[in-house]
């Protein structure tokens, strides 16, 4: 009786506390706030988003605009989606919209440490450094060729076994092991995707993408985050963060024992395999704390993870995404296929010097890009200060997406805006740098620093493919059966994987 009396009488204070507050509290000043779809109590708009946010939000802007406040539980977030109102974030408040809001699932592996999630500081600024100029700056990336063009052949080798078989090929699972495979040689010294521990890290990391896009209720109403001990969330983001960092404590174990073997030296600035890879430069300025910067261990494991995880999912989706386009509409592949015969002339290879030659592939790359950009919302970031936008009143603390999916799909900028049409973009000024129509890496201080490295992966082996290959789908569908429909997670690989039937004769295009 005693604990339900002073129950009620607990309640009843928190409630009378909470009526003075209401009533002797001054009067907030009006604000120009963005328009807003309607929202219920306490959960606000969360009920509206479903598994496709990036087409709901769209579907929302079509009548709310392109600049957009939802309030997601307590948190407001304001949605872009139109190329303006993306200039404005990510070029003329760059700054003030450069900071991440903080990621349970993120936090649960290496505490944000990485780039994609630290938050916007000196440490971001160190570590992003380290990367760009270690392995993704535009030397870096040349330096790597060699690595690229034996791998893409390996996998042209394997396609070409497989048309005298006469099987179906999972185009999915081939491109995850290029893409893992040049990684590993590029940031590991070497491939890991023969051993076991090599195959669970790939499926670690679908795992971790998925997680990553999914909904965590305690984000935005944090009185209800112990719903992710219920519903297992929180358990399965501890299970992943021990399996990457088995995976990455054996990398890093085996670039340290090397390194003692070879009296600390970590190899060459040489040819080939022999050169330091990214594991050694890192462990080097751990070694030296080379300009005051500390870098402890947990720090090394993100950073690895970071050119993986951005990586490897992004890069081998955009291949598949780009060879779905082309099976389904083959006026396109007969140009692009004309164009790289041309090319390669009487060699069955195209190199990465020939590509420079190739404008239609590169416009084909960006088409895709447009209608089916890997992240269709870019990484969240968070207003550190109040500002104006378009004359409306943005809080410090709002969360902003950046629906780069409805942007390429706007009929605003695009004409025919649904059509897969590379002929838009051969001698058009729209790239992805300094132009906001086309933000699949996104841009400013946050946008990605490894499009030059991905781009370089896709467009090599999509040039081979094309040049040696003809594709079909299984059950003698045609091309424009093939499904477009997409999965789920922060990366949108297609639901199904691409599975085909490749050809080696090639046929002859005029």
């Amino acid at each position: 009786m005693f604990s339900y009396t002073l129950f009620i009488f607990i309640i009843f204070t928190i409630f009378t506390i909470f009526l003075i507050r209401k009533w002797c509290s001054p009067p907030k000043p009006s604000r120009n706030l963005p328009p807003s779809p309607p929202k219920l109590p306490i959960i606000g708009n969360l009920h509206q988003l479903g598994l496709n946010p990036h087409r709901i939000l769209q579907s929302l802007a079509t009548k709310y605009g392109p600049l957009m406040l939802l309030h997601l539980g307590s948190v407001p977030l304001l949605v872009v989606s139109s190329a303006d109102a993306a200039r404005e974030i990510l070029k003329t408040h760059d700054p003030i919209f450069s900071n991440r809001p903080r990621s349970s699932v993120a936090s649960g592996i290496y505490d944000c440490k990485d780039i994609a999630f630290s938050p916007y500081g000196e440490y971001w600024r160190q570590v992003k450094s380290i990367c760009v100029y270690q392995l993704l700056s535009n030397k870096k990336v040349q330096s790597f060729r060699n690595v690229r063009e034996e791998e893409v052949s390996l996998m042209v080798e394997k396609i070409r076994t497989s048309c005298l078989e006469g099987s179906v090929i999972n185009l999915g699972e081939t491109f995850a092991s290029l893409t893992n495979d040049i990684i590993c040689r590029v940031a590991l010294g070497r491939k890991y995707s023969d051993g076991e521990g090599g195959r669970k890290f790939k499926k670690v990391l679908e795992t971790l993408g998925v997680l990553l896009g999914a909904f965590n209720v305690g984000e935005f109403i944090p009185w209800l985050v112990w719903i992710k001990h219920v519903n297992g969330m929180r358990g399965k983001v501890k299970k992943i963060a021990k399996d990457l960092d088995e995976f990455l404590e054996f990398v890093v174990k085996e670039h340290m024992d090397e390194r003692r073997r070879n009296g600390n030296d970590g190899g060459g600035e040489g040819e080939g395999e022999n050169r330091k890879d990214f594991v050694d430069v890192l462990l080097e300025i751990q070694r030296n704390e080379e300009g005051g910067f500390a870098l402890d261990a947990i720090s090394i494991k993100a950073l690895i993870l970071d050119m993986f995880a951005a990586g490897t999912d992004t890069t081998f989706t955009l291949i598949e995404w780009t060879l779905s386009e082309l099976i389904r509409n083959k006026n396109v592949t007969m140009k692009l296929k004309n164009e790289l015969k041309n090319v390669a002339g009487s060699s069955s290879t195209i190199t990465e010097e020939d590509l420079d030659k190739c404008p239609y592939l590169k416009a084909v790359v960006k088409e895709t890009l447009r209608l089916h950009p890997p992240l269709p919302l870019l990484v969240p970031r968070e207003s550190t200060q109040d500002v104006k936008l378009f004359n409306y009143d943005i809080a410090a603390g709002t969360r902003v997406v950046i629906n780069v999916w409805a942007i390429g799909r706007d009929a605003k900028l695009w004409e025919d805006a649904r059509k897969f049409c590379p002929e838009r973009f051969l001698n058009s000024w729209v790239d992805f740098k300094g132009q906001f129509e086309l933000i699949p890496f996104g841009a400013g201080r946050r946008g990605c620093p490894g499009a030059a490295f991905a781009l370089g992966i896709v467009e090599l082996a999509l040039a081979n493919l094309v040049l040696n290959f003809e594709f079909s789908l299984p059950g003698g569908r045609r091309g424009e059966e093939l499904d477009m429909f997409e999965g789920e997670g922060i990366t949108i690989h297609r639901k199904f994987p691409l599975a085909v039937i490749a050809s080696c004769e090639t046929a002859s295009y005029t």
